[in-house]
Formats: structure tokens, sequence, C-alpha cells
């Protein structure tokens, strides 16, 4: 096992300007869903969660906006590190999101950087994995970590569901929230990041507790939401069973789960199905399952990033039902993961 701790974190999202207040509003149920500038087929306006930025930035731009907050956000608890010695790995849409903007792969991180005034650790670079995207992430600064001596890694997601072609791809495939279908998600958009490094780095700058990632697992889903296949949870259960299994633990000991899950019956369907084939010793009465999305909408790979920081400050404010936390993120393709995630804190003397 090689724990990673999460060290700082920020977060712009419909709901708040930083980690603090979006995750206040989040803890109180509070969102800010309103008419978007899109309507769907039959003329009535898309509801979305919309992040209102000091400038109306569309595209590429508003990405760069609203994840450059969160990275400050991080930064300013990096000490004495600078940005040249942490490496960003920025979590972006999987090249097969209808309506993906230009520019992801190859201007995106080189256009933040830009907007910071800053350049990161030459092994930066761009995961573009959708929702996995985050814990893919997580595997990689872990290797830099403890493979190459990098003390510290930044992991960054920044995504948008409210673009024209991306919301008409949804509702012709009856996934979007609309005036005619009610099983569907609202669309978000959101910038998230988090600092992370070996256990205790850090800590002088914040409480004795820190909240690790002590096992990481994925898997593949045969039965996606546009299949045909009798849906089981197979590739689910297969991340976390590995996530626990790295982790050393079993999901019995698990106090409350994170997801993604944004609308629509599949979500909640897959993670019934993965609690049920996960927790085998003894039935607890329940396991509560927490998904932002009800506050801030699908905001993609973002969501991802997105959770650890409201599982960062759930732990760290003493609001969290538990300090042992199931997290698990499903693509709309057959990618699948699930990370462990505890807080732990220090015995003092």
């Amino acid at each position: 096992m090689k724990p990673i701790a999460i060290l700082a974190s920020g977060m712009v999202t419909g709901v708040g300007l930083d980690s603090a207040s979006s995750c206040a509003a989040i803890r109180c149920a509070i969102d800010n869903f309103s008419e978007t500038r899109f309507m769907d087929k039959d003329g009535e306006w898309i509801i979305g969660s919309q992040v209102t930025l000091e400038q109306p930035w569309r595209g590429l731009p508003k990405l760069v906006h609203m994840v450059m907050p969160a990275i400050k956000e991080c930064l300013a608890h990096a000490r004495n590190a600078t940005p040249e010695q942490i490496p960003l790995l920025l979590c972006v849409a999987e090249k097969e999101r209808p309506g993906r903007l230009e520019g992801l792969d190859d201007q995106l991180l080189q256009d933040v950087q830009t907007e910071l005034g800053m350049r990161f650790h030459p092994r930066s670079g761009v995961v573009a994995k959708g929702r996995v995207g985050g814990a893919i992430a997580f595997g990689a600064a872990r290797h830099l970590i403890y493979e190459e001596h990098i003390p510290l890694c930044l992991i960054a997601g920044v995504d948008s569901f409210l673009v024209a072609e991306t919301l008409a791809a949804y509702e012709e495939k009856e996934r979007l929230l609309t005036s005619q279908n009610s099983n569907g998600f609202i669309p978000g958009e959101a910038g998230a990041a988090v600092l992370v490094g070996l256990p205790s780095t850090l800590n002088s700058q914040r409480s004795a507790g820190q909240l690790l990632c002590l096992g990481f697992g994925t898997g593949l889903e045969k039965a996606t939401i546009d299949s045909e296949e009798p849906l089981r949870g197979d590739g689910l259960v297969q991340a976390i069973k590995g996530a626990l299994a790295e982790a050393g633990c079993t999901m019995s000991a698990m106090d409350f789960r994170i997801t993604d899950i944004s609308g629509g019956q599949y979500g909640f369907k897959e993670a019934t199905l993965a609690l049920n084939r996960t927790l085998t010793e003894y039935k607890k009465e329940n396991i509560d399952i927490w998904h932002p999305a009800d506050c801030i909408g699908d905001a993609g790979v973002a969501s991802g990033i997105a959770m650890l920081v409201v599982c960062s400050e759930a732990t760290q404010k003493a609001y969290a039902p538990g300090n042992n936390i199931l997290y698990h993120l499903s693509n709309e393709d057959q990618s699948r993961a699930a990370m462990v995630l505890s807080y732990k804190q220090e015995r003092s003397g």
C-alpha cells in the first residue's frame, strides 16, 4: 500500500467560486439550477448549472478561467515549492465526447500556464479519460511521488456540458433532463483541483488530520448505458474489489460512498448492484451515498475531482458520516474506477 494524501484543494462550480463556498452549498443541498441559453427540441429552455465568471468567456477560455482559481487555491498551500517543481496532471473530457472542444489535448495546458504566468514541472500532462480521469491521475501521481520521488503533484479537472453539440447529442439519446424527459441529467460545468503528496507533507499548515487514498482499482463494464447487455455491475465491482484489496479492508469498513451519479436510473442501479455484490460480510443498515451532482449538475471529468474536494472538506470539518469513504466513477464507455479514502489523524504525544 502506497498512501497518497490530499494536502489542499480548490474548486469553482455553479454554487461557489472556491472550495469553501462550493462545499458549504453542497452540504446544505443548495443548487443554482437555472435556464441556460440552450433550448431543447420542443423549444423549452434547458436547465443547467452555470458558472458565472467576471467575463462572459466561452469555449476553451472559459475552461481556462474555471480551473485557474482552483489551481491557485492549491498552490497557496504549497509553501516553498515552486510550480516548476510540481507536475500538473490536467484531466479533460474523453476523446469520444460529443461536442468535445478543440484544443483540449494540445492547447489547454499551455493556455492555463500562460494565464497563470508560470510553468509547471516537465512531467505535467493532460489526462483525457473522462470521468475516471481523476482516479487515473491519482495513480499517475502516486507513481511520480513514490517512484520518481517528486514531492508534490497537482491533479486538476475542468469540463462543461453546456455546449450546443454536446447537449443535442445527449438529448437525442434521451439522456438529458428536458421538458419531455425526466430520466436524465442536469448539465453543469466546473473546475477543481487537489494538491497531493506523501502523508504528513505540509501538515503544519492544516489540521492534524489528512485525507488519504489507500487503495485504487479499475474495471471494465460490458453493459454500458448504450448497450443491450443486462447490467450486473461487473466493471464497478471489479474496480471496488481492487481498491478494497489494495487498502486491505472490506466494504463493511466503509462509512459512506461518494459517486459521480448525476441523474437517470442507470447510475443508481449500477451503484446498488455493486454495493450488494461487495458488502458480503454482513449487512449494514445503510452505507450512505453522496452525489454532488445534485447541486452542481453533471460536470463531466471535473465531477471526479470535485468529489475529492467535497470529501476533504467534509472530513476536515467533521461533518462526514465517518472517516472511511468508497469513491467510485463510471464513464460513458466501459471504464470504471474506484478508490478507498480514509481520514487519518496523527496521534499527539
